[in-house]
């Protein structure tokens, strides 16, 4: 069920990036000869008179065949016989879509969960359990003072036993309604420099306002895309070793670990991540991906015409060399499995 579960997620943002280039390929008015909802054998398909949709027995994700992309192709209206803005936009279009996916997820996840807003009483919210106040101290206590100074916010806590410099503090709370003077002993930590006390504020949920969450959202979009393009430096830079590259293997056996706790919010998180990754991985200027095709594109564009033949060798060398790293991260994966 954990693997079904993740094949069906990755299924899903691969779905959504060749929605993308059908979509754009439509808009443009170049033929679609197929459109498939997963891979492998034919299960059911649908012919239009000019496009076959079908669905397929694995379901993995799913392609787009637009027709004039192939060398011999010669199809009128093909996508090599449109402008080159028009195959950049094809190009560019299922990237874009996994990014508005990744973004439509995140958005979702932050007004569901809303934010947390610290109190600004000096109420307890929690105490540390390792730290000695957690025997004197309880949630729900109002600090009114700590060693005869009045408290009023919850930054004065601080303030106040710094000021103090003391190892066993006098405090008054208020719990339940009743004045209570206490005694505790602040707790020292190996590595930092000065005792604490050791209490949480209170903090309590709430929601979004609209423009707020939109851009709360579009910031945690940004983190990811930006964690995403610092793993990948790190992997040409050779600062992330050989051993720790994986590939499908390894990406289902996360989703499929996640999909163990039961957390919806966890498994969105990882398609937002994932859809971003895939993304980013496309957009990469390397030969048979999106984004070395855009880049012929991008030539063309500025004037520089490239011999289509000679493009389609490189994109097939960049096939072969993309095969081999699949082979290459599949050999990774199963032997972390075994060592696992």
């Amino acid at each position: 069920m954990n693997i079904l579960i993740a094949i069906l997620l990755l299924g899903v943002i691969i779905l959504i990036h060749e929605l993308g280039h059908f979509l754009a390929a439509r808009y443009f008015k170049m033929p679609v000869t197929e459109f498939s909802i997963g891979m492998g054998p034919e299960l059911y398909s649908y012919y239009t008179g000019k496009t076959l949709y079908s669905i397929r027995m694995i379901p993995i994700g799913g392609y787009v065949n637009i027709a004039g992309m192939d060398l011999e192709d010669k199809t009128e209206g093909g996508f090599n016989s449109k402008s080159p803005f028009a195959r950049l936009v094809v190009l560019l279009a299922g990237v874009f879509m996994n990014f508005i996916l990744a973004l439509v997820v995140i958005t979702g996840m932050t007004f569901s969960n809303g934010k947390l807003v610290q109190s600004h009483e000096a109420l307890i919210g929690n105490v540390l359990k390792e730290t000695k106040a957690a025997k004197i101290l309880k949630e729900g206590d109002i600090i009114k003072e700590i060693e005869g100074e009045k408290i009023l916010s919850w930054d004065e806590i601080g303030e106040s036993i710094q000021k103090s410099n003391k190892n066993k503090i006098e405090l008054v709370v208020e719990r339940d309604g009743k004045i209570i003077p206490l005694q505790v002993e602040l707790t020292k930590f190996e590595g930092e420099d000065k005792p604490i006390l050791g209490v949480i504020p209170k903090f309590t949920r709430e929601n979004y306002k609209v423009v707020e969450g939109l851009e709360t959202s579009f910031k945690g979009f940004c983190r990811v895309f930006t964690d995403t393009l610092e793993g990948i430096k790190m992997l040409i830079t050779g600062k992330v070793a050989a051993e720790e590259i994986s590939g499908p293997i390894g990406i289902i056996k996360v989703v499929g670990d996640a999909s163990k706790t039961g957390s919806v919010l966890l498994m969105a998180w990882l398609v937002a991540i994932l859809s971003i990754n895939v993304g980013i991985f496309n957009l990469i200027p390397f030969p048979a991906l999106d984004g070395g095709r855009t880049i012929f594109v991008l030539l063309e564009l500025i004037g520089i015409k490239i011999s289509k033949k000679l493009e389609e060798r490189i994109h097939m060398g960049g096939i072969l060399i993309l095969f081999g790293l699949i082979i290459f991260a599949t050999t990774n994966d199963f032997s972390n499995l075994l060592k696992g």
